[in-house]
């Protein structure tokens, strides 16, 4: 007679094949998801930088642009929060800073902290505070 399906040692042996798996995979899923996320935090402060410097060209001053109302902003997506600093000068600066407010960008231990000024000079910083820019930023 002829037994069909599996005996428990088959099904075990598969159970430990997924699980093995599964260890590998969700890892490298959720250190995939925090490098996408941090589009979340440039794109956002370039839309900013580029209203203030929409606003500048038009009062030639950064000093009561429209932007500032919502200060700390969020991004768009909601992962940051994002505070301009303005100052009025002279010379008129800003700097943005990016730091992220929601799960899983605030386990992101690569990139904690985001900056962009007004000379267009990128920035960032791990959670220990060393520079990073180049991987946070997208260049490498």
């Amino acid at each position: 007679m002829k037994k069909n399906g599996f005996s428990l040692i088959e099904l075990m042996i598969a159970v430990g094949i997924v699980g093995i798996l599964a260890a590998i995979a969700i890892p490298s899923y959720a250190a995939y998801i925090k490098r996408a996320n941090r589009t979340d935090a440039t794109r956002s402060m370039s839309f900013i930088a580029q209203a203030l410097e929409r606003c500048y060209s038009q009062n030639f001053t950064y000093v009561g642009c429209p932007i500032l109302v919502v200060n700390p902003a969020t991004s768009s997506q909601g992962y940051y929060s994002i505070a301009i600093g303005v100052v009025a000068g002279p010379p008129q600066t800003y700097t943005l800073t990016a730091v992220p407010v929601l799960p899983p960008q605030t386990g992101d231990t690569s990139c904690g902290t985001f900056t962009l000024d007004n000379t267009g000079k990128q920035g960032a910083t791990d959670m220990s505070a060393s520079p990073n820019t180049q991987i946070c930023w997208g260049s490498t």
